[in-house]
Parts: structure tokens; sequence; C-alpha cells
């Protein structure tokens, strides 16, 4: 299992939807993942691609930053939430740990992702259904802090607008959980979809309803034609962004949102513009990855846990600054500056891993990625993902 955490690209969040001000104060969160690709070796899986695996590191990851916040009534961890095949085993997991008492989601506020237009909350295959059926019936979550989007209210613009002042409101989303698609969509956000999308109605792709036809027997005329979704933006506000991608068939789109561009037509790659993104695959996911590309990210997960370093997670993104240290670009008269994250170097003085980029001119685009110093960049026209050591 490998996973995937794009460098910090040229983007400036947008400030409006979250917390000007924030009067608590707490320990600082740490993760032992550290910026770049990650190589999560198992010993054992019984499940094809790895999935289980997956699917229980992520579930671990999410556990930790929940524990970390230290979520209160009056300031509680918002956590985005998907639906389909990809997640139900992470949610699977979260029920365990939640049964053993090691994690509560009490003080845990949800917003899911999308939901179907025109079909009854209580239909076996609304996502109303699916949420309740696989994670918010067996945790101690809080019926009034689950957020799911209404197919069926009266004004479905109004709603998506209610939607996204609710988020606003509680101070914008901490970590935001997704799948893709086979065509590298995040949540209905479909191939074309603009990348400073918010939550919408949304007609959706024949190859989007032929592949959820399997959930309602087959039968295409079935399946829902439009949905409402959150948007492109909605997520990329979010803290912290975690994807998990596992199987082959979705290698094309993994090639294409990590190695190549920015571009609205796999709106995947729309994480490389976010500050502080995972994307949590399997072997099989990387099969379309240039073998260099997945050897270089081993290695820096092998020197990563040789270290045994963690990251200081970054404070809530209501300001840009923590400690003096800037979470997000800055613009610049005659750019973009960026300024990394710190790393705590109290386990160890040993080298510091931290993230980089590297781009390619259109003259090396065939060649070798030559590293580049992000301490500081002026707009560069194209920023591809990669990880350096430091001493």
């Amino acid at each position: 299992m490998i996973e995937i955490t794009p460098s910090p690209p040229l983007h400036i969040p947008t400030r409006s939807n979250h917390r000007q001000t924030d009067t608590h104060t707490h320990t600082p969160a740490y993760s032992h993942t550290i910026p770049g690709i990650h190589i999560v070796h198992t010993i054992h899986t019984d499940l094809p691609y790895d999935a289980q695996a997956a699917s229980q590191y992520i579930a671990d990851y999410i556990i930790e930053r929940i524990n970390a916040f230290n979520p209160t009534p009056d300031r509680p961890f918002v956590l985005g939430l998907p639906t389909g095949s990809s997640p139900i085993l992470i949610y699977k997991h979260l029920v365990q740990r939640h049964k053993a008492g090691q994690v509560s989601f009490r003080n845990v506020v949800t917003f899911n992702m999308d939901e179907y237009v025109g079909i009854p909350r209580d239909h076996p295959e609304s996502y109303h259904s699916f949420m309740y059926k696989h994670f918010f019936s067996h945790v101690d979550v809080k019926p009034d802090n689950i957020n799911i989007l209404n197919g069926n209210a009266p004004d479905l613009e109004a709603e998506c607008q209610r939607y996204e002042d609710k988020i606003s409101r509680v101070g914008g989303i901490e970590l935001f959980l997704g799948g893709i698609g086979p065509d590298g969509h995040i949540a209905f956000n479909e191939p074309g979809s603009s990348l400073k999308s918010r939550t919408r109605v949304k007609t959706l792709a024949y190859e989007t309803i032929l592949a959820n036809s399997r959930f309602f027997g087959n039968d295409l005329d079935q399946v829902p034609k439009m949905a409402l979704t959150v948007g492109v933006q909605t997520v990329l506000d979010a803290r912290e962004v975690v994807i998990i991608i596992t199987g082959a068939h979705k290698a094309p789109a993994l090639q294409r949102c990590i190695e190549g561009g920015v571009n609205h037509m796999w709106t995947l790659s729309s994480l490389q513009m976010h500050p502080h993104p995972m994307i949590v695959v399997d072997e099989d996911a990387t099969l379309e990855l240039q073998v260099k590309t997945v050897k270089y990210f081993k290695s820096i997960e092998r020197v990563g846990k040789e270290l045994g370093m963690r990251q200081k997670l970054p404070r809530k993104r209501d300001s840009l600054l923590d400690e003096g240290t800037l979470l997000a670009p800055e613009a610049q008269p005659n750019g973009i500056r960026l300024t990394v994250p710190h790393f705590d170097l109290s386990r160890s003085p040993s080298p510091v891993l931290e993230p980089m980029s590297a781009r390619l001119s259109d003259q090396e685009a065939t060649g070798a990625i030559h590293p580049m110093d992000m301490d500081e960049i002026a707009d560069q026209p194209s920023v591809r993902m990669g990880a350096r050591v430091v001493g």
C-alpha cells in the first residue's frame, strides 16, 4: 500500500469559509505522516488490492487526528465523509475501534459529500441509508451533528447554499475523506467540473450512472440521473483531504492526477493545489506510474520510518500563520512565496523530511525531473510533487 502526499502547490486558499478567531488552546497534534509518498508494507491481507490494509491505515489516521484534536461540544472535530464501495472497510474499522473504546464521535460533526436527487431518504440506495447502515447507527455521533444533503428539497439550489453556509458556520471541515471514480472524479464532480465549484446540483455522466447501476440491480433506469454534491473548492477548503484509491482499474486516474498537471478533466488532480493532502493507494493502483516514481517514494517512506520522525500538523485553517510558519502560499507583489511547514525535531536530531516540488519545462517533458527548493518560489508554470531530505 502506498500513501501519496503531494507537496504544497501554488494555491491561495479561500479564507471566507472559516473562523477568523480561535480562543481555544490545545496541545499541538502530531502525525507520523511525512509529506511525500509513503509505502506502507503489509505482512498479510485476505482481500484483493490490499483494500483491508489501506482502509485500516486511513481509519487509524482519522482516529489519531480526532484524538489529538480533543474535540469538545464547543469545539467539535468536523469530518467530511463519502459513500460508495471505497469507504466501507474504513467505516468498519472505525466502528470496531469505537466499540473498543479507542475513539468517540460524540463531539464530531459530519458533512457528507453528496446525495442523489429524487429518491426517498429511506430508499436502500440513498446515501442517508448507506451512512446509517455502515457507520452512524454503530457509533455515538449525535443526530444533530450529522449533515447530509437533501435531494428532495423543494429548492435544490437553496439547499446547496444552506449546506455551504453551515460548513462555514462550524468553521470549515477539518478532514475530508473521499474516494474517486475510474475517471478521477471526487464526489460527483465529473470530468470538466470547475475546480472552483461549490456545492451544487449536478447531472451525472453516463459512466457514473453505469458504475452505480450495480447498486440498483444493474438496472440503468433505476439509477438517479442527478445528484447534489459538494464542489471541488468545497473539498479543497478542508484543512486536510484524505483519498483512498485501490485497484488497477483506477491506476490511469492516479497516474494522470499525480504525474500530470492540474486538469479539470481529472478532478483528483486538484489536490496538487492543497497544502495538506493524502492519497492512500495500493500496489495495483500504481501500475500506470513510472517505476522511478514508485521507487523514489518508497525510499522516502523507508527513510522516514528509519528516522522515526513525525510531522507537526497544521493549525485549523482559520489563519495562514502558525507560530511564524506559513501553512499555505501567501500572495506576494511579484508572485507567490511558499514556506513549507516546520517539523518537530524532539524525537531525533537527524535530518528532517520537508516537502518540495519539481517542474518540467516543455523541453524537459520526456527527461528527468530536476528538484527545486520550495522554501521560496515565484510563479512557476508547472509544479510537480516530490520530497527532499535536508540537514
